[in-house]
């Protein structure tokens, strides 16, 4: 690997840290989770400048494939590995965010986009699936966030949970299948390709329960409506 970019990871570790220790400062009466997402908001935010920034030639976003990776694509890379590594060290010292699957996760993106980085190939492929990934999950931090700070079950709420929905959507599971089949049709290393169809699985998954939780909160919001109504009706009845 070479020694630019473990420097990198080292310093995207200490400013992920830094950058939590003094959201912590700023915001002392909102609990962890809450400052926790707003660094990982500022990290999805600039994962998806720089993987924007790293595309070669925006007429074909994905070119070109199973090649060496560029010194953007590079940079990327390494402080997205930064990130999780900080991310991962919150999960396990906060019980209350820690979970297996979580972990699991984290540890398998940074031992790919390390392998990636390490074998400095494939490239356009990694860079992709971060922005395709990080795209939407500044809406998914900023719909808990609400909930915190008073706006939960309002329709400011709503509106961030249907914006997470929409571009989770197409992102994923447009843009997502698309990239699993250049990947997995190009001639890229198996761990890899592994990598392409396991998130793509993951993504599907995801797909399903946001899908459930999406009927759910218009479902609560048809029936609010109807009970209002109903209520309204009886007390003109009763007048």
């Amino acid at each position: 690997m070479e020694e630019y970019v473990v420097y990198l990871i080292v310093v995207s570790v200490i400013s992920w840290t830094t950058l939590c220790l003094v959201t912590r400062k700023v915001f002392p009466k909102r609990s962890y989770d809450f400052c926790t997402r707003i660094v990982s908001s500022v990290h999805a935010s600039l994962a998806v400048v720089l993987a924007s920034r790293s595309v070669q030639d925006w007429s074909c976003p994905l070119c070109p494939l199973a090649s060496r990776s560029s010194p953007k694509q590079m940079e990327a890379l390494a402080v997205t590995v930064g990130y999780l590594i900080y991310d991962l060290v919150c999960c396990l010292f906060d019980k209350q965010v820690f979970m297996l699957d979580n972990t699991i996760h984290h540890l398998v993106s940074i031992v790919g986009l390390v392998a990636g980085l390490a074998y400095q190939r494939c490239g356009t492929e990694m860079v992709g699936a971060l922005w395709i990934t990080e795209i939407s999950s500044p809406f998914l931090h900023l719909r808990e966030m609400l909930k915190e700070v008073g706006y939960r079950d309002t329709h400011l709420n709503l509106a961030a949970d249907i914006a997470f929905a929409l571009i989770f959507s197409m992102a994923r599971m447009i843009g997502g299948p698309y990239l699993t089949y250049v990947t997995l049709s190009a001639p890229n290393p198996l761990l890899i390709k592994a990598m392409a169809l396991g998130l793509q699985l993951v993504s599907a998954f995801w797909f399903y329960k946001i899908v459930r939780m999406v009927r759910y909160k218009l479902g609560r919001i048809r029936s609010s409506s109807t009970s209002s109504i109903t209520i309204a009706k009886a007390h003109q009845s009763t007048s």
